[in-house]
């Protein structure tokens, strides 16, 4: 879906960290791939990027973590853009377990669009922008989540 892009995965013994919950770098890395399978869902791989010469780097990720995961827990991550202004992108993501409304982590980066041959920021493409639909906020994009949970035969992501 444009807007709000859904993954849903289970999490290795290997993201434990000494506490006995998921490390905070597994979120970290769980973003970054839901942000890249999102934009290749539609259309935007790698070799597109770089045919528009423009690739992303982070510059912010904030994560507040609401409640713990565990090894074995079924969760779903769904991200969105929220924005895009010159050469920037701010994607949000919101963590929960597979049936459950319960949040256990919000999160959002701030993505720069960068030449890949000079390394400066350059502005994002017009055909991104139109690729996507911006969700500005939380509620609405749970609101696009549940609506799409509630379709018989939908599938996620």
């Amino acid at each position: 879906m444009r807007s709000v892009y859904t993954h849903t995965f289970s999490v290795p013994e290997s993201a434990i960290d000494v506490n006995g919950h998921v490390s905070n770098i597994e979120y970290v890395r769980w973003m970054q791939d839901a942000a890249t399978a999102h934009t290749a869902s539609e259309g935007w791989t790698l070799e597109r990027y770089r045919e528009h010469r423009a690739v992303w780097v982070v510059r912010t990720h904030t994560i507040e973590y609401l409640r713990p995961a565990f090894a074995g827990d079924r969760l779903e991550l769904h991200t969105w853009i929220a924005s895009v202004r010159d050469c920037q992108s701010r994607r949000k993501y919101l963590f929960n377990r597979a049936g459950e409304d319960r949040l256990l982590a919000k999160a959002e980066t701030l993505w720069i669009c960068i030449d890949p041959e000079t390394g400066r920021p350059r502005r994002v493409p017009e055909e991104f922008i139109a690729a996507f639909d911006l969700v500005d906020s939380e509620t609405e994009a749970l609101g696009i989540v549940q609506r799409r949970c509630q379709r018989p035969n939908s599938t996620p992501g």
